[in-house]
This record gives C-alpha cells, structure tokens and sequence, in this order.
C-alpha cells in the first residue's frame, strides 16, 4: 500500500489525464496519476496534432477552443520540453456551391459570435490556388481560420508529465485500476490488484475506457469509441503547410449528410491532410462504431487514399511509410464530459473524441480549478446530468 492520502489521484495518463496532472500539481496539491500502461499509450499516440477552431460550433464549443488555443501557445513558452508547436493556420476547402455556401455562412456565424476577432475569412477559387498550386481543378474556394495551430500530442504529454514532476506528483505507470471504493466524503481507495492508493479526490480521465472506470461506482458515463484511420507519408515535399481539410469532415463529424459515395459515407471517410515538422504528413480521416477494435481495414485506407488524390491529385505518385487505427472517445452531442458525479468527489474529464489534443489545456485548467474551489467560468453544457435521458 501507498500510505500517502494525495490531494487528487488522477486515473488515465493520455493527453487529457497529463494536462490535468500539470495544472493541478501547479496549484500545490499533491498528485497521482495511475495509467494502465505507458504514458500516451492509447488514443493519443494514434492521433494527429489538431488544436482547431475551424471545425467548432459557434457559441460556447468555439469559446472553450479559443481558451484552449491561448493557453496551449503560452505552454509553449511555459514548458521545459517542446512539442513541435506552429501556428500555421487552417483551411477547408469546398468542392460544390452547397458546400461554398455553407462555408461562407460558417465564417459569418464565427466572426459574428467572436466579435472583434475575426478569425475566419472566406476564400475563392484564386485564393486556393494561391496557396497551394496541388490543389485539385474542381475546388471552387474554401474559407481559413488563422487561429489554428499544431503540435506533436506525444511529445506534449510528455513534455506537461515532465513538468508536473517538478511539484508534488507521482506518476504510476504499468497500474491498472481494477477496483474503486469510497470510503466516505474526502477519502477514496484506488486498487490496482494488490497496490492500494488514497486520496480526498479522483478524476476519471481514461479515455475510451472510461465507461468502465466509472462502472467501479456505478456511474454510467456515454462514452463510446469511435474508430479513426490515419496514413503517414514518407518524407516528401509539403503540399501545403497548414491544416487542409475538405468541408464535408464537419458533415462527418457532426453525422450530416453530404455530397459523397455511399462507401466513403459508410465510413465516415473525408480529407484531411496535416504537414509534419519532420517534413513528412499525415493523412485521414474516417469515423466508424466498431467497438474497441484497433486493426487497419484496408479497404478504409484505399478510400482515404482515393479521397486524398481527389483533392490533391499529386499525392498518386506519393509513398506512405504505415498507417494506423485509433480510438476517439465520442459523446452523443459531440462535446466532453468535464464534470463532478454523484459521487462526491469523483470527477470525470472524457469523451473529447478528436478535440482532446486541442482541448487539452483548458480541460486541464478548469479541472484544476474544480479541485481548487476557484471555477470562475460557467461549464454547464460539459456536465454529464446532460446525459441523463441518453442512452448509448
């Protein structure tokens, strides 16, 4: 047994579960954190580096990726270890005049709802072509948004653990969390087989498993996962610098229906198209419900393969080096859990699916406010009593 009672023992060591360890372990309180394998392990080692405003609805989705975006670019400068930061920017781009008018009224509800920031700006056929001489001849215009940026999400985990480490924090990885008890108000024991841990507080942040860690208090948490398809490139000439993606990866990711083979919608299957600072890219996406199964479905890649050519017809003569699948954890409405329980002092920060690189800084932020009593900001809509007529 551990005979230390921490101040918050955080369970999950991905993205998300980091951010938390920093920003709580920064308050003063003591830490644990308790991940069943290796640090960004799971779902954020299978990921890309998106920290997006782009694909945020306007209203408080967009207002909590804008907290986000400020203070991933101030642990830039904050943390001891980089993690490949750049602020290049995004763009999506529209293939057909429905998507151009969708687009364009994107970019008025964003500039309306952000006030004197105007992020989002519209872009023609010439614009396009300005940017990138590899865009595909069929694209008639896009729209941009200059607040977005990219990291590397496994060297910014392990770049927010190596700071955590310089207050009062200890992390546990190889530790798998098999039993739950609450024992009363501020106090909680955390099993991991024959090792015992106790703290005042818990934070549930493990992902795409979370579901069963809540199960040890029998909370039930919405959380499903959701399967993701990734290509990498070989080194190669950049086709573009910044974030590229088609605009029917909205329709995707928020389930509407667009102008696409029944395959490629089968699949979920849209363009997305990130340049690496080692020179080589990623590519995506899809989105499938396939339970926690990790293997590469060929036929996904060749439709990711095929949708990348169709915006960028050079990348034919291009080679990829390996693909990978991964698993997002997806709410019903699309937003996190960031959350208190029924249990008091349980916590849940989860279910960010492809946002928890992006949000992983303000999750953390307003968590570590949680512990401290200090949450000045209103996050209601993040509550898991949302979900109490859902089922999943």
């Amino acid at each position: 047994m551990d005979n230390k009672i921490y101040d918050v023992l955080i369970i999950g060591g991905g993205i998300i579960g980091a951010s938390i360890a920093y920003y709580t372990a920064k308050t003063g309180l003591s830490v644990a954190l308790l991940e069943s394998n290796t640090v960004a392990s799971g779902t954020s080692s299978k990921c890309d580096g998106n920290v997006l405003l782009i694909d945020k609805e306007p209203g408080f989705d967009s207002r909590m990726a804008i907290k986000s975006q400020a203070l991933i670019k101030q642990l830039s400068t904050e943390l001891e270890m980089e993690f490949e930061f750049r602020h290049p920017g995004s763009i999506f781009l529209c293939a057909n005049e429905d998507e151009i008018e969708q687009g364009y009224n994107w970019v008025d509800y964003h500039n309306k709802e952000n006030g004197k920031d105007k992020f989002f700006k519209k872009l023609t056929k010439e614009d396009l072509k300005n940017d990138s001489k590899y865009f595909s001849d069929h694209l008639i215009g896009g729209i941009e948004c200059t607040n977005d940026s990219t990291i590397n999400p496994y060297m910014l985990a392990f770049s927010l653990i190596n700071q955590a480490k310089k207050y009062d924090f200890s992390l546990f990885e190889m530790t798998p969390v098999t039993d739950i008890q609450h024992i009363q108000d501020g106090e909680f024991k955390v099993m991991s087989h024959e090792k015992v841990f106790k703290a005042n507080k818990v934070i549930n942040a493990a992902g795409i498993y979370s579901p069963h860690v809540g199960k040890l208090l029998d909370i039930e948490v919405p959380v499903v996962p959701r399967k993701g398809h990734i290509l990498v490139s070989s080194r190669a000439e950049l086709l573009g610098s910044r974030k590229i993606q088609e605009f029917g990866y909205l329709m995707t990711k928020f389930g509407k229906e667009r102008q696409a083979s029944k395959e490629m919608n089968d699949y979920g299957v849209a363009l997305v198209h990130e340049a690496t600072q080692s020179q080589n890219f990623l590519i995506g996406s899809s989105r499938e419900f396939v339970g926690y199964n990790t293997n590469v479905n060929h036929k996904v890649i060749r439709l990711i393969a095929e949708r990348a050519i169709e915006y960028f017809p050079p990348m034919k003569d291009m080679s990829f080096i390996r693909s990978y699948a991964g698993l997002r954890p997806w709410t019903p409405d699309n937003l996190p859990i960031i959350s208190d329980t029924v249990v008091p002092g349980f916590y849940i920060a989860a279910g960010h699916e492809g946002d928890g690189i992006g949000l992983s800084a303000i999750t953390g932020l307003w968590m570590s406010q949680m512990m401290t009593n200090t949450l000045k900001d209103d996050i209601s809509p993040l509550s898991i009593n949302r979900f109490k007529e859902v089922k999943v």
